[in-house]
């Protein structure tokens, strides 16, 4: 090799899952660990070595470099265990703009994460969970993706450090589906999520851990894409920006792959989740309020279920409604005449507030025994027959109860 232009000092860099020693022109350059023939004599290395090159030993012609590497300490099968070995000037560039991006990023993410478990212990949705899990879990891999730039670790860590991003990242994926599917396409949520998780699986078998972590977030982009042209499509709110926003990395991980992976990614979770989380505390200092409004009216109209919704709030008569069924943040309203309407309440919270005569059959269900004309068995399970609509289904769990409560005539007044 020849010397790089410039009068910079020069160091030889090596980059791999290995223990090095270096001679550079006959002269013993330095070790990195101590290679040896097998796992007993050698002595794991740093992934990142440096050896610096005396100018003196610099030739004016050609130079030579001869490098002894061993590798019996790996924790996982690299299909290039050997990174990159160069020549450039000494010390290497500071990556310090990049990690400080990264730690602000995971400070950040960390921090939502919190926010969104805070808002989960009050109110058990499963949005909330979602998307505090899906924070703490950029966060994490922030940290993980800075990992090499911050602490010099043996080689045989980059193995697990590689495993653990793309771990990570697959999360990432499987709740960013979870969380847009819930949210804007609750009738496909199981068919889709499975269909996530053997997508993101399957990156498994890609060669090299950067594309299989590339590839694990391009399928939860995609697949969240998806869902949200099929939200704009059906004109629910929110999903034309979501959309935009998911394209907008979609095309940053085609054009730019490596940057999707060490840093980009970290910049999509933060700038998805941080506005969520700042509408869900305005959200939910809005419900507070109504529920207060709600309740004082409610209190005047027993025989109304005064529901809030994003048209406002109305008062409708318990007579009116046939099921309660849970969806997520709120629950529908299942009313005579085919008619539905969502409601910002939670379901557990209906169950003690509702009269008597509306009983919890399945996890997701309330029914009006007002409405019952029949039941009937579906296999081991059991299904309300109401006098409209779709029949409910009732959980193995709670058959005896429901039997036990068609049994008493009086509850049927209504």
């Amino acid at each position: 090799m020849h010397r790089p232009t410039g009068d910079a000092p020069t160091a030889l860099y090596v980059f791999a899952a290995a223990s090095s020693e270096v001679w550079f022109n006959g002269h013993r350059l330095g070790a990195n660990g101590q290679p040896g023939g097998s796992k007993t004599t050698e002595t794991p290395g740093r992934y990142e070595a440096s050896f610096p090159i005396p100018e003196r030993m610099w030739r004016s012609e050609d130079n030579v470099v001869v490098i002894h590497m061993s590798s019996f300490h790996s924790v996982v099968r690299l299909d290039s265990p050997v990174a990159g070995i160069m020549v450039a000037p000494y010390p290497w560039p500071s990556r310090t703009v990049q990690v400080a991006i990264a730690f602000i990023a995971a400070g950040a993410l960390f921090a939502a994460a919190f926010g969104f478990g805070v808002i989960y212990s009050l109110r058990r949705t499963g949005s909330s969970l979602a998307l505090a899990v899906m924070a703490g879990v950029a966060g994490l891999q922030a940290v993980l993706e800075s990992l090499r730039s911050l602490v010099p670790y043996a080689y045989p860590v980059h193995g697990l450090r590689l495993v653990g991003i793309w771990i990570l990242a697959a999360a990432f994926a499987i709740l960013l589906v979870a969380y847009v599917v819930s949210r804007f396409w609750p009738k496909a949520r199981r068919p889709l999520i499975v269909l996530a998780v053997a997508a993101v699986a399957a990156t498994g078998f890609a060669p090299g851990f950067d594309l299989k972590t590339a590839l694990a977030l391009m399928v939860g982009l995609a697949l969240s894409a998806v869902v949200a042209a099929v939200a704009v499509h059906r004109r629910m709110p929110g999903a034309r920006l979501l959309l935009v926003y998911l394209v907008a990395f979609i095309a940053i991980g085609v054009i730019f792959p490596s940057w999707l992976v060490d840093l980009s990614h970290f910049l999509f979770a933060l700038g998805l989740v941080l506005p969520l989380l700042m509408a869900e505390v305005v959200r939910l200092g809005r419900d507070d309020q109504e529920r207060e409004v709600a309740l004082t009216r409610a209190a005047a109209r027993p025989n109304c279920l005064t529901v809030a919704s994003s048209r406002g709030v109305e008062r409708v008569p318990l007579s009116d409604i046939v099921a309660v069924v849970g969806a997520d943040d709120y629950v529908e309203l299942r009313l005579t005449n085919g008619r539905r309407m969502l409601h910002a309440a939670r379901l557990d919270r209906l169950e003690q507030d509702l009269p008597a005569s509306f009983l919890r059959v399945h996890r997701s269900v309330i029914a009006n025994l007002a409405h019952v004309r029949g039941f009937e068995r579906d296999g081991g399970r059991g299904r309300l027959l109401m006098d409209e609509g779709a029949p409910l289904p009732i959980s193995r769990n709670r058959l005896a109860t429901v039997r036990d409560t068609l049994d008493e005539p009086e509850l049927f007044s209504g």
